[in-house]
Parts: structure tokens; sequence; C-alpha cells
């Protein structure tokens, strides 16, 4: 846990027992001998961010905390193999990111745009599943978390982006 956390993907639980996922952490607090890290939804912190507004953040112990790393793209397992993806429960399980022609679904998932100069995108959800569009290109359109989460908050639809099937690996 060293380094800033603010803003960072964090998932809490305890091993052997389970996870959350979709969360995001502000700075450490210490308190008397223990250390805390505030812990919330990823909607309630887009909403903090985008109003500039308190929320409510419960403070969880250190240990229970786990800063998500990005995954590695093309390193997914799927021949079906169940005793390849038995996990240790010591820890949360990776969850490398796969391409998006070959994940079960994209709406609503967290997606990487690989761009043509090598970079990649991140904080983008998926918003459609595969689709052809008007010129025959096989897309999907997707948004960025912000968008994602104040389309639940304000109902308003979100501007939305449409991007090539082959730039995109879903988390």
């Amino acid at each position: 846990m060293a380094g800033a956390l603010r803003g960072r993907r964090v998932l809490i639980g305890l091993p052997g027992m389970g996870w959350r996922t979709d969360m995001r952490a502000d700075e450490k607090v210490v308190q008397g001998s223990r250390t805390y890290v505030p812990v919330m939804s990823e909607s309630e912190w887009y909403r903090a961010e985008a109003e500039q507004t308190e929320v409510f953040a419960p403070m969880v112990p250190v240990e229970r905390v786990w800063a998500e790393e990005y995954g590695l793209a093309g390193t997914t397992n799927l021949d079906g193999d169940m005793t390849s993806r038995l996990v240790s429960l010591d820890g949360p399980p990776r969850r490398n990111p796969v391409a998006a022609l070959d994940a079960d679904v994209i709406t609503g998932r967290r997606v990487i745009q690989i761009l043509d100069g090598g970079g990649e995108r991140r904080d983008l959800r998926g918003v459609t599943e595969i689709h052809t569009n008007g010129g025959g290109d096989i897309c999907v359109r997707v948004t960025t978390e912000l968008e994602w989460y104040r389309w639940s908050w304000s109902g308003r639809a979100p501007s939305t982006l449409e991007v090539p099937v082959i730039q995109l690996w879903v988390e």
C-alpha cells in the first residue's frame, strides 16, 4: 500500500472469505496505531469528483485493501480447462483483459482501447455489444466511466464513441 491511493481502483475483502470490486480509494488515514483507507463505490467516487461534494466513505483497515494493477492483454485461458482457473484464496484473483471479440458480454464492462500509436485508453465502459455500423465496420460504442456513472445518477444518456472491435479489450 505504498504510494498515493487517491482515486485508485481497489478491492476490499478478507483472504478465504471473498472480495468486493469496483471500488475507489482515498488517501490512507492513521488513527492511533491503526491505518485505514477510506473506500467507496466507483459511482460515489465519480459523483463526488464531478459535483465536488462530500460522500460517506467507510474506513477499511489497510490490510483488507488491495490496489488494482493493470492486467496483461493476451494472457487469458479460454480453453475451458477448469483446473487452470483455480485460484488461491490468500489474495484477490487476477483478472486479465480479454479481447472484445472473445468476451461473452461487453455492455457495462470496463474496456481498454488500444490506440493506433501503441498507447491505450482506460477508464472506459462498453455501452453496446458488438455490432455493424452504417459503414459496415464491426464496432462497439463506449463512454468514459464518468459519463457511465453520471448516466445512473442524472438519467442523461452519455456521449459515446464508436470504436472498432479489434481495438478493444474487456477487463
